[in-house]
């Protein structure tokens, strides 16, 4: 049977590809061609500890049975479905500068007695490395859906009447925001409580990728560490 094999961000560089299909046997499993992908590529067993995989959009484990025209993406470490509430939330994901009108229009309500907003910027240092700039890409489909789940939660554990949550993408320079959260509530306590779990969330189950421009090199900072591991540092293991 054949399937679609992605990769991102320092799988991609890796690999250098964003995509294949690949012919395997039937009854194979997420396991099977994560084994066959390093009989290939032996250095990506550097990732064993770190990857995590993703089919339709949605994360598995390594036993998951792949049937045939399967999307089965590999996630390295990062910096939904239809819902009765779903007006109640917004997620995005976006090229453009983040505006915090759009959240803050969003989750107004004449209910809320509070509205707490968390915005992530850029900044110029980073371990004792002078950052240039950051750089951004995602799992197209698969990051808006995972945070769609965090909404949910957040309104699920919470006296919420709304949450905003966007993410930009691409080139993010120094203290410019490259990830914007804003909830709505009656009281400040609930509100500021959810943004803090959302936020939280969104760095460790969302795939999303962070790669940092310093003076002297680059990293991909990942921090999907509830998922697959902590820092993936591409210059070493290229060097390795």
């Amino acid at each position: 049977m054949r399937i679609k094999l992605r990769f991102f961000a320092s799988l991609r560089e890796k690999l250098q590809r964003t995509e294949e299909l690949r012919e395997v046997p039937e009854g194979a499993t997420v396991q099977t061609v994560w084994e066959l992908l390093k009989q290939d590529h032996p250095e990506l067993a550097t990732f064993e500890r770190s990857v995590a995989f993703a089919v339709a959009q949605e994360y598995v484990d390594k036993e998951y049975p792949l049937q045939d025209n399967d999307e089965l993406a590999f996630i390295p470490p990062v910096s939904g479905g239809a819902m009765p509430e779903e007006s109640r939330i917004l997620c995005k994901i976006t090229q453009a500068p983040i505006d915090m009108r759009e959240l803050t229009d969003f989750v107004a309500d004449p209910g809320a007695g509070a509205m707490t907003t968390f915005v992530g910027t850029t900044r110029d240092t980073n371990d004792g490395r002078r950052v240039i700039r950051l750089e951004y890409e995602c799992y197209p489909g698969m990051a808006e859906k995972e945070m769609t789940k965090i909404g949910v939660a957040v309104l699920t554990q919470w006296t919420i009447k709304k949450i905003a949550m966007i993410h930009r993408l691409g080139r993010v320079d120094i203290g410019e925001a490259s990830v914007a959260i804003a909830v709505s509530s009656g009281h400040r306590h609930a509100a500021f409580e959810a943004c803090h779990y959302a936020i939280n969330q969104l760095k460790e189950t969302v795939p999303i990728w962070k790669k940092e421009l310093y003076e002297g090199g680059e990293l991909w900072i990942g921090s999907q560490t509830g998922k697959s591991g902590s820092l993936q540092r591409v210059q070493e293991e290229d060097r390795a």
